[in-house]
């Protein structure tokens, strides 16, 4: 989503760092790209004024202005004023005292709203906690099959009443009785997963203001695609000023949104984002960091949610052979085969990529091809090495990489390449396990 927006941002904040002094002339010039990148990326106008201004006084403060790196003091501002447009710190789910929290999700149909429980169902049973998901929607028995298919893959059970002409007085007590089973057999949390319409409407508003009202939710959230920018934002309004939202889940941030959802709607709605929906398989949830997040716009990555990440897919032992590996600076073709291998059970290439400091930079080394293809192209060329030459690869002379490329179904370029891939990862590690690095490393892949 931000691949634009970061290379822009990227390329401004470089040339500030390259300065050696900075003065109000050429601040004042680098903030007019910024302006021109945020309205390009579909902020609000006004919040993009706002924002520049306040990047504008502290900039050219004496505290930056004296400073012996200036360049970089001003990049520390722009990642705060980013930092704070976006909500300053993570919002989590406000979990009630006494079990269930009830948490209703609304917003239009097609934003992803049945999909985006059936993900939130998936994040909290992952941390041990029951959840109910009740098709709230009776009239439209499509969206309940939906979500009994989603709750049956990970085995949440699914309260469901479809009745064919169904009243506003059914979608409630719907909601009320799901309410009471969540209560009554235990659960920890009962996500409600109400009705949508394809514009907003008074049916829509009145109704869900009713189950509001009668159920008493702990979370209102509003699921809203990060895909139509601004209009994400007026109905993020809309919706708070008929409902009253406690937060929002933007889908589709993977997309080719141009991110002004994202950075506008905290400003605009004074509710923070929770979650952001980032593809379609049911772990593509994650919760929303604005410090992360305006890293990652910065170009600067996110390596505290890739850390997450690995914890989640990698047990104890697997870490510590991963810590081993790293730390031996005798990186193999072998092991890199492993370890690309292993990057699959992170999520999408794409993701982790996003995660990595320069991440743009080595999205780009792909040559335009998707990056999930380059590694299976990179593993099957390996596949086709003997065993020896995946442990030794100096012995791979002309004769071998014909043959290689010939067993792998690529060209003797692809297999040079590779080699040379191999050869930077293997000298970045070294470059990273010695002079000290090597154990700082080692206690950072053992803290995590």
């Amino acid at each position: 989503m931000f691949d634009s927006l970061s290379q822009k941002f990227e390329k401004i904040l470089r040339n500030l760092r390259g300065r050696g002094v900075l003065t109000e002339q050429n601040i004042g010039e680098a903030l007019k790209e910024v302006r021109l990148t945020l309205l390009e990326a579909d902020v609000n106008f006004k919040i993009v004024k706002s924002f520049i201004d306040r990047v504008r006084e502290k900039a050219v403060g004496q505290e930056v202005m004296s400073s012996l790196t200036p360049g970089h003091q001003v990049v520390k501002v722009v990642w705060e004023e980013l930092r704070d447009l976006m909500g300053r710190q993570h919002a989590a789910l406000a979990l009630a005292s006494v079990p269930p929290t009830v948490v209703m999700m609304v917003g239009l149909q097609g934003a992803g709203k049945t999909t985006t429980s059936g993900k939130l169902a998936r994040l909290f049973k992952q941390q041990g906690k029951r959840v109910l998901l009740v098709a709230a929607d009776p009239r439209r028995p499509a969206a309940g099959d939906q979500l009994v298919r989603l709750g049956a893959e990970q085995d949440v059970p699914v309260h469901r009443s479809d009745r064919p002409g169904a009243t506003r007085q059914d979608v409630v007590r719907t909601c009320v009785d799901g309410v009471m089973r969540g209560r009554d057999q235990g659960f920890d949390l009962v996500i409600l997963d109400t009705g949508g319409r394809l514009h907003i409407d008074d049916e829509l508003m009145n109704e869900l203001a009713e189950i509001k009202g009668t159920v008493q939710p702990h979370e209102v959230l509003l699921v809203a695609d990060a895909m139509t920018g601004q209009d994400a934002v007026s109905m993020a309004e809309h919706f708070d000023q008929r409902v009253g939202l406690t937060g929002v889940i933007l889908t589709k941030v993977e997309g080719d949104a141009r991110g002004g959802a994202v950075l506008s709607i905290r400003a605009a709605t004074g509710k923070p984002v929770k979650f952001v929906g980032v593809g379609e398989k049911l772990d593509a949830l994650e919760p929303f960091h604005p410090d992360r997040m305006a890293s990652r716009i910065l170009g600067m990555g996110d390596v505290l949610s890739l850390i997450e990440k690995a914890q989640e897919a990698y047990s104890q032992e697997e870490g510590e052979a991963l810590r081993k590996t790293l730390t031996s600076r005798t990186l193999t073709l072998e092991d890199f085969r492993e370890q690309l291998t292993q990057v699959n059970r992170l999520g999408s290439l794409n993701r982790v990529l996003d995660m990595l400091p320069g991440g743009e930079r080595l999205k780009a080394m792909t040559e335009g091809g998707a990056p999930e293809r380059q590694v299976e192209q990179v593993v099957a060329i390996i596949n086709s090495m003997t065993l020896q030459e995946r442990r030794d690869h100096t012995i791979i002379n002309g004769s071998r990489k014909k043959r290689i490329a010939r067993g792998s179904g690529t060209s003797v370029q692809e297999v040079n390449r590779l080699i040379k891939q191999y050869l930077t990862a293997r000298k970045m590690m070294k470059a990273l396990t010695g002079m000290g690095g090597r154990r700082q490393m080692a206690q950072l892949l053992r803290s995590h």
